[in-house]
């Protein structure tokens, strides 16, 4: 079942409980007020039957004849109103007590017409209208009592039936809510982690679910998409190897060509001239081939420490202390340069478990990039703090050169991509990279043209 028709359910079941309730609450009120109303009527006959009951004394105390008139008017007053509000009274106590109402009202009055025709003192037709007229009075106001008392229990048990409804009602409605909200929730958990997991490049955790609702829907689209990033992954990758063989090839082939080509102009020459050379010039030719020969050789180490990262020896060390040294390696290079230096070495950061001499070797290779780039002189900001992740140090090397074009920082760390021209190799920040990724770290770079370059190098902390 899909979310949306669950949350209609758990609604229409929530108004219906509450139509249900609100149903009850609407009889009773309309039976209290119902009751109410036939206590208002029997207020008003007890009132008739009392004055009934005053003017019978009257008769017998004084012989009074108006009295029976009196009575026999209110009696039918009285009938006549009962049969006005009839319904309601039948509504609030039935007919049978109507009937029995009505019953006594009319032997009461035909006692009194009884009564009106015997002009003489009959003490048994006496006890008779007051044996009927206490009846009636009494009748009258046990009902009214009786009433009364409905409607208190009525008004009692509405009470308590509301209460408890509400707290159902509540109850109900937490509980649904709950029920929902932690389905729905589950689920965007388990998005949340299939994301993530994507997000690492884990494509193969996303597997599809036959739930028919929304959040099975969304889940099998990630499926669909973590199966079209996988797919879309290995052909990038692959391009990537082919973009970065290319890249390779090119470089050495660019790298090679240079002091080859020297080498066989060298020959040439050689060969040419051999005859009209001296000995010392004859040296000096193959000096020249060995400087081309040893500057191949160099070129190919630098590939070989490329592709082949030295095995890294993990120590605890002090970072500061790390940086110092690779500054005292520096420092005379950099007071040539008219570089001045500004250090913020954090006291009490943690140590750093790092091979020392391949980090000294990063350091010592950004110090001198920085210098490169500040060939007219500048400032060199070096800073060591605490990672944000609080299990890591950052070191950065901030320089005030020329910085680099954004076009090429994301190929910054590419091998054989330099800025320098013929001055570098373009392996320095490759080589570098390698070895911070070999200790788990990582090294980012930022820069604006014409302000200066930034490296920020985040080394795992020592943990013991």
């Amino acid at each position: 079942m899909k979310i949306e028709h669950k949350i209609i359910l758990s609604d229409v079941f929530n108004v219906a409980l509450i139509a249900l309730i609100g149903f009850f609450a609407f009889q009773n009120l309309n039976l209290v007020l119902t009751k109410l109303r036939f206590v208002e009527i029997a207020d008003d006959l007890n009132a008739s039957f009392l004055e009934m009951r005053l003017s019978e004394k009257n008769y017998f105390l004084y012989k009074d004849e108006a009295a029976l008139s009196d009575i026999k008017e209110k009696i039918d007053k009285t009938m006549g109103s009962i049969d006005v509000v009839k319904k309601d009274i039948i509504r609030a106590v039935g007919e049978n007590d109507l009937a029995q109402l009505k019953s006594h009202l009319e032997r009461y009055a035909a006692v009194i017409e009884e009564a009106g025709k015997n002009k003489t003192k009959d003490i048994e037709l006496e006890l008779k209208l007051r044996a009927e007229g206490k009846r009636l009075k009494e009748f009258s106001e046990s009902i009214t009592h009786l009433e009364r008392t409905r409607v208190n229990d009525i008004i009692s048990s509405s009470k308590e039936v509301l209460f408890y409804s509400f707290w159902a009602i509540f109850l109900s409605a937490i509980i649904v809510s709950h029920f929902i909200s932690q389905k729905i929730l589950g689920s965007l958990r388990k998005i949340e982690r299939l994301t993530k997991s994507i997000s690492e490049g884990n494509f193969h955790a996303v597997e599809r679910v036959e739930s028919r609702d929304e959040i099975g829907s969304v889940i099998n689209a990630i499926h669909s998409m973590s199966e079209e990033l996988s797919n879309r992954e290995e052909q990038i990758i692959q391009s990537k190897k082919l973009s970065s063989l290319g890249i390779l090839t090119a470089g050495v082939a660019h790298e090679l060509t240079n002091p080859l080509n020297n080498i066989s102009m060298i020959a040439q020459t050689y060969g040419d001239l051999y005859d009209k050379l001296s000995r010392e010039e004859r040296i000096e030719f193959m000096n020249k081939v060995e400087g081309e020969t040893e500057r191949i050789k160099e070129i190919v180490k630098n590939l070989l420490d490329f592709s082949k990262p030295k095995e890294v020896n993990l120590n605890e060390a002090d970072i500061n202390s790390t940086v110092q040294k690779a500054l005292r390696l520096m420092q005379n290079t950099l007071d040539i340069s008219n570089i001045g230096l500004k250090l913020a070495l954090r006291e009490g950061i943690p140590h750093v478990f790092i091979d020392e001499n391949q980090i000294h070797q990063v350091l010592v290779n950004l110090i001198t990039n920085a210098v490169h780039a500040m060939p007219a002189g500048g400032k060199l900001f070096i800073a060591t703090r605490p990672g944000k992740d609080k299990d890591s140090v950052e070191v950065t090397v901030m320089d005030t050169g020329k910085g680099i074009p954004p076009e090429f920082l994301p190929h910054i760390f590419d091998p054989f991509f330099s800025t320098k021209g013929e001055g570098g190799t373009g392996l320095g920040l490759s080589v570098s990279y390698g070895i911070i990724k070999n200790h788990k770290g990582d090294i980012r770079v930022e820069s604006k043209p014409g302000v200066g370059t930034t490296f920020t190098i985040d080394l795992p902390a020592y943990t013991g």
